[in-house]
């Protein structure tokens, strides 16, 4: 679990009347259309760095020492370094601790190296002795804090233990900072990523490689930053509709799982590809990412796949569980990940199960809308679990205030039966294209035994048929859910992943089914396959379909694109008379993305563009010229 800084000004956009231009959060959405020109779009993505590196230099008010993240800005625009330094030994007096505190500290150190007068850079020297700093607990932690350490051992080599908060020298913090670097980076590129698709905590992968790749000494680890960079924003690329990134998600909250654009992912897809705008404030940690983004150059494949998507086409990649401490016999299960992405549409899942107990999303059908910025567009089921258990397996400390705690540390909706994000042990998925199967078996005696659907505000059309299936339309998509058990419904009242802990009515319903033996379909199709709405309806209601929920969950269909699929709680699946076989999943499956388990070598593909990247040497390694 860990805080997050979240400064008010990024919560307003009316701090933005200081910009002398419209901020882009609060402006037109651009045009979809691709920019063949290299040059032009270097241009246009500087323009955007700038943009947000001025927004936050303007947030500066007289006679007020600045906060870091103003700090930062000037530094990285070479402004007003006086008042800069007099506010690096400011916000020096109080010295924070954990990883969230040092990168912005590490990149002061960096930025300053000759802006900053030898009184503040003193400053800055001296916390890393005086002020013990906290590791963390997840992998994005660990990624932020020994990126920090990596970084600042070698600003400041062949200094001595008693200089250091570790106790360590600068070479022993640098040897240890290295190992766990090279270790994560093989680990994600022979079985997978554990905190996968993150919809916030991408900034915290992001924001330290950055670093690393524009700030290491060590070619080969400047260049690991670089490729560990493209393999983030190459899955943000595939895996994001007109910009939003959709579900499954390893790490989310209930305000970017209800409402997909409004996620610092976005911030991402409009600084590096231009595809969308980005949240309020630029995502808030989007800011620390802008400080060294010009020294990465987004390469052309990553923006073909962005935006100038080709074909339909579904993607299957393998990924892990967070690191279990407990109750578990297995250190990092294995997820294996699905996606089928149109131009109206993308459905995403994995196969059920727990892989983070606290903000997993599992799977989702989310469509397009020209505009998203307030639009609910995505519909999804889940099992709202709440266990101490759980908990006590992926955290190591004591069990009781686990629990408590979580309303006052940012997850406000954990504990209870409402909530829209969370995995549950008793939840199995199986996708299909854009047939999506859930189905749960659920023990008496389980805290919140119900399963709730999310249906949005934005739905149109919303019939309950007396076949059994309800209709709805997003957008240009149709959409066919199916319950396998009784139901009734309820407002969907909003908790917000963060600090609040009122509910709001923000439209939409939860349809709730309180049955422990359960089970959703959902299928999706583009609306310009059928002549109507009512002929989508007939073609669902015509397929052959079968189930039934004693001794467990089973159902027996064919889907709308002729697959034949039985799929039975707790059994791998039969798809067209053959068994699923997971173990022949590969790390990376699709058109864009390939690799295989174990490899450490993933190729980046778009037409005849290959972007190879070796971690087993390290070495990026282009073939081809695009075609304009």
């Amino acid at each position: 679990m860990k805080t997050k800084f979240f400064p008010a000004l990024v919560l307003s956009i009316a701090a933005a009347v200081s910009m002398r231009a419209q901020p882009s959060f609060a402006g037109p959405m651009p045009s979809p259309a691709v920019e063949p020109d290299a040059d032009v779009r270097r241009e246009a993505y500087h323009q955007r760095i700038n943009e947000v590196l001025h927004w936050y230099s303007a947030q500066a008010k007289p006679g007020v020492p600045y906060g870091r993240e103003v700090i930062l800005a000037k530094l990285a625009l070479r402004e007003d370094r006086a008042e800069v330094s007099r506010s690096v030994i400011t916000y020096m007096k109080d010295p924070g601790t954990g990883p969230f505190w040092m990168f912005p500290v590490v990149a002061m150190s960096l930025l300053g190296q000759d802006q900053l007068t030898p009184a503040a850079k003193q400053a800055l020297r001296d916390m890393w002795r005086t002020t013990y700093q906290v590791r963390g607990d997840t992998e994005n932690h660990w990624a932020m804090y020994y990126i920090s350490l990596y970084l600042i051992s070698e600003l400041y080599p062949n200094e001595p233990a008693e200089t250091w908060y570790t106790g360590k020298s600068s070479a022993e913090n640098l040897a240890e900072a290295r190992e766990y670097l090279i270790h994560w980076m093989d680990l994600a590129t022979t079985v997978g990523q554990g905190e996968f698709n993150p919809t916030g905590y991408i900034a915290e992968y992001a924001v330290p490689l950055s670093y690393l790749s524009t700030w290491a000494k060590d070619p080969a680890m400047r260049l690991r930053g670089h490729m560990m960079l493209d393999l983030l924003f190459s899955e943000l690329a595939e895996n994001s509709l007109n910009g939003m990134l959709r579900g499954p998600n390893a790490r989310t909250d209930e305000g970017n799982v209800i409402e997909r654009w409004n996620a610092i992912t976005s911030y991402f897809n409009w600084l590096l590809f231009g595809n969308t705008v980005p949240p309020a404030g630029y995502g808030g940690f989007g800011m620390f990412f802008a400080l060294a983004a010009k020294n990465y150059d987004v390469p052309e494949v990553m923006y073909r796949i962005a935006v100038d998507r080709d074909r339909d086409f579904v993607a299957r990649d393998l990924k892990r569980t967070r690191r279990r401490w407990r109750l578990s016999d297995q250190l990092m299960p294995p997820i294996y990940k699905t996606s089928y992405m149109r131009k109206d549409y993308a459905a995403g899942s994995y196969q059920g199960g727990l892989a983070d107990p606290i903000q997993t999303h599992v799977w989702d059908v989310t469509w397009a809308v020209p505009d998203p910025r307030g639009v609910h567009n995505t519909m999804f089921s889940l099992h709202p679990y709440s266990s101490n258990d759980s908990m006590q397996m992926y955290f190591s400390t004591f069990p009781e205030p686990m629990i408590p705690n979580l309303a006052v540390e940012g997850k406000p909706s954990y504990d209870t039966p409402t909530k829209v994000v969370g995995s549950s042990p008793y939840e199995r998925v199986f996708q299909d294209r854009d047939t999506v199967i859930a189905l749960y078996d659920i023990p008496p005696g389980t805290r919140f035994p119900q399963i709730n659907g999310f249906f949005s505000k934005d739905l149109v059309n919303l019939t309950e048929d007396k076949s059994g299936w309800i209709f709805a339309q997003g957008g240009n998509t149709y959409l066919a859910y199916r319950p396998l058990a009784a139901y009734k419904w309820i407002p969907y009242l909003h908790r917000n992943g963060g600090w609040a802990k009122e509910e709001k009515n923000l439209g939409g319903q939860l349809l709730v089914s309180e049955f422990l033996k359960n089970g959703t379909i959902v299928q999706a199709a583009s609306a310009d396959e059928f002549r109507s709405f009512a002929a989508f309806q007939a073609a669902i209601n015509s397929l052959p379909l079968e189930f039934k929920l004693e001794p467990v969950p089973v159902v027996k269909m064919t889907t709308l694109r002729g697959t034949r699929v039985v799929f039975t709680y707790g059994q791998a699946p039969l798809v067209n008379g053959a068994r699923l076989d997971y173990s022949k999943w590969k790390l990376f499956e699709s058109p864009y993305l390939n690799a295989e388990k174990g490899s450490r070598r993933i190729t980046i593909s778009y037409g005849r563009m290959q972007r190879v990247l070796d971690f087993s040497v390290p070495s990026i390694t282009e073939s081809a010229t695009p075609t304009p």
